[in-house]
């Protein structure tokens, strides 16, 4: 099979399959027979995922720049299967692993995890499993030569075959023990392993910090935190915490938060510090600081949560409270048009006031689903400057600088012009959509979908 028809012929009858699978009197069987529906219908869905695999791959491979209006393939899949686009980054990097390659002469060469492909390809063994050996591939020092990661990896895909993803982790986990007695690492080891990431935030606005540091790094953080953890130092219940010298006897001593808490308001104490002393310089236009945007309805009723050029949520009351440091900006807009109550004066290059002012109010880039923050955006033309487009607030925009690339007025290039409340249209080339149909980003802006108004919408 190697036509589309077939294809569609194929997909057609597995929709119909599982259509005639739902309709099933689930009711009329013994739990026994039920279980085996639910066998049947893992091993099904496993199969699909080896299926998934050689398309992806095919998709990555076989990318051309200038399609799909120049998004990166794993973009592009996010937003064609709704999902996110760190999933979609992981299944590509999972398909590069387990499809089926070709050297350059075309000659057929097994995946890169041939036995956990072959698990995938029959059904045996489901994504949690796959991801275990990875990673456990991944961890191993770089000094195990490839026959060895071979070996193991065709042991721990036999074992999945038996077992849950959680057992499989005990036996790689031992496993790694063996090929690894002595825990030696190399310096390029501990460098592939090093990094800090910072999570989502939740309902309460929290965020998780997680990561691994290098020995050097460890090294830096363990005096500064020795002095601005220590009993009494960077308490924010104190009215003027102390944060040179050393705290007196009396605040140590009342100083009720545990250690974690004492480093968390240290590290925090940290940051406030590096951005109030003006060392760290300027980043596209602007000094290394902090911006947060609110209405001004929301700032007089001290309600909802303010917004950081970062993407991040800030609550009222934290946000007057820092507000009161050097070095902070607050942009204020009019919740009632959306439009900035200060324009910047016409000129080629954006002030820094017009792009405070683009940092509240786009929150970040403005392509369509782009989901990058204004710290990492840059200044785009809507009308462009090149056919006569001032340097007006209204007419300017943020942009990823992945994006900024695909505007202009070229063939094959993205347009772009003012829509509703301030937002930019952007109109894709005819090889995206022949229709050329105009496309706003709401990605930074949830509210607007919450309380959407027709008018919001592209015409």
């Amino acid at each position: 099979m190697n036509s589309t028809t077939d294809a569609a012929g194929v997909l057609e009858a597995l929709r119909a399959a599982v259509s005639a699978a739902s309709d099933l009197d689930f009711g009329a069987m013994s739990n026994e027979q039920r279980l085996g529906v639910l066998r049947e219908l893992e091993s099904v869905t496993r199969k699909q995922a080896s299926v998934a695999h050689e398309v992806l791959n095919l998709l990555a491979e076989q990318r051309v720049p200038a399609e799909f209006g120049g998004e990166h393939t794993h973009q592009v899949v996010a937003d064609a299967l709704r999902i996110n686009r760190n999933e979609a980054k992981k299944r590509f990097a999972t398909a590069e692993q387990l499809a089926s390659r070709r050297s350059f002469t075309g000659e057929a060469l097994e995946p890169e995890l041939p036995a956990t492909a072959a698990g995938v390809r029959e059904g045996v063994l489901g994504d949690p499993h796959v991801q275990v050996i990875r990673s456990f591939l991944q961890h191993l020092p770089t000094a195990i030569d490839a026959g060895t990661r071979e070996q193991a990896e065709a042991q721990l895909a036999g074992f999945a075959a038996t077992m849950r993803p959680d057992e499989l982790k005990k036996i790689a986990d031992r496993l790694a023990a063996y090929l690894n007695p002595d825990g030696e690492f190399s310096d390029e080891d501990r460098a592939r392993e090093r990094g800090i990431w910072l999570g989502k935030q939740g309902p309460d606005l929290m965020s998780s910090l997680t990561g691994r540091i290098d020995p050097e790094l460890r090294a830096y953080l363990e005096p500064i935190l020795a002095k601005l953890a220590a009993p009494g130092m960077c308490n924010p219940d104190d009215e003027t915490p102390t944060v040179d010298g050393e705290p007196d006897e009396q605040i140590a001593r009342r100083d009720t938060r545990s250690m974690g808490q004492r480093q968390h308001d240290a590290l925090k104490a940290m940051c406030r510090s590096q951005l109030a002393s003006g060392a760290l310089g300027q980043h596209r236009g602007l000094p290394v600081t902090l911006l947060v945007s609110t209405t001004l309805r929301e700032l007089t009723n001290v309600a909802g949560p303010a917004t950081t050029a970062g993407g991040s949520l800030l609550p009222m009351r934290d946000l007057i409270r820092l507000a009161a440091h050097a070095n902070h900006y607050l942009a204020v807009f009019d919740d009632v048009e959306n439009r900035p109550l200060y324009l910047g004066r016409a000129k080629r290059i954006a002030s820094p006031d017009q792009r405070i002012m683009l940092h509240a109010r786009d929150i970040g880039c403005s392509f369509p689903a782009c989901n990058v923050a204004g710290y990492r955006t840059e200044t785009h033309h809507v009308h462009e400057w090149a056919d006569g487009g001032a340097t007006d607030i209204d007419n300017l925009t943020f942009v990823c600088p992945e994006h900024h690339k695909l505007a202009g007025q070229g063939t094959g290039q993205w347009r772009t012009t003012a829509g509703p409340r301030s937002r930019t249209l952007w109109y894709p080339p005819e090889h995206t959509d022949p229709r050329q149909r105009p496309r706003i980003n709401r990605f930074h802006h949830p509210v607007e979908i919450l309380t959407g108004h027709p008018s919001d919408n592209p015409p």
